[in-house]
């Protein structure tokens, strides 16, 4: 499996469901800005409410770092509007809902699954140039943390804005990172 880090987000044009309203959503959205696709099976099942309903409690957080969310599943704008209207957790729900029923963005982002039309629950960072820095896809019964995809993405802008260091396992925001070098080798 060749990996999508550092690849560039395809072309695409889906419509989306945000803020009471429907709208189309293009790869040029994406432009100066981080954002993060979260990739779920679908509407009216059983983990999904669960990790958008997490996704929804940061979002503000996500959005004063200059992120934006777009959850995206194989079903319609419709579908997600109704689903909006019927959930309590899901009316929580402020960022863009991208529908994929062709299945582009899913098979775009290597998480499609042709025998069931589903997505995996993939997670993928794209930087502001429109690379993806992050990339993870989990079995469709495991379900995602929205504080450590949080952790992630401070890590990703952190090195963004800082190229010479690297941020260790468990780094959290203002603690000490690292500086690549012969001084280092084998002394971790």
């Amino acid at each position: 499996m060749e990996t999508l880090i550092n690849t560039d987000v395809q072309d695409f044009k889906v419509q989306a469901y945000h803020n009471d309203d429907f709208r189309e959503v293009t790869q040029e959205d994406l432009k100066g800005k981080w954002s993060i696709f979260f990739f779920y099976p679908a509407d009216f099942t059983f983990v999904c409410p669960t990790e958008l309903g997490d996704m929804a409690d940061k979002y503000e957080e996500f959005q004063r770092m200059g992120v934006e969310v777009y959850s995206v599943s194989t079903d319609t704008h419709f579908t997600h509007k109704a689903w909006h209207d019927a959930s309590d957790t899901i009316k929580k729900i402020e960022y863009p809902m991208l529908a994929d029923p062709t299945g582009h963005l899913s098979r775009a982002f290597g998480v499609y699954i042709e025998e069931e039309g589903l997505a995996y629950r993939g997670t993928f960072l794209v930087n502001p140039e429109g690379k993806i820095k992050l990339a993870e896809v989990n079995d469709n019964g495991i379900g995602r943390n929205a504080d450590e995809l949080l952790r992630k993405v401070k890590a990703a802008q952190y090195i963004a804005a800082n190229p010479s260091e690297v941020c260790p396992a468990k780094w959290q925001e203002g603690a000490d990172t690292l500086k690549p070098g012969l001084d280092l080798v084998g002394k971790i």
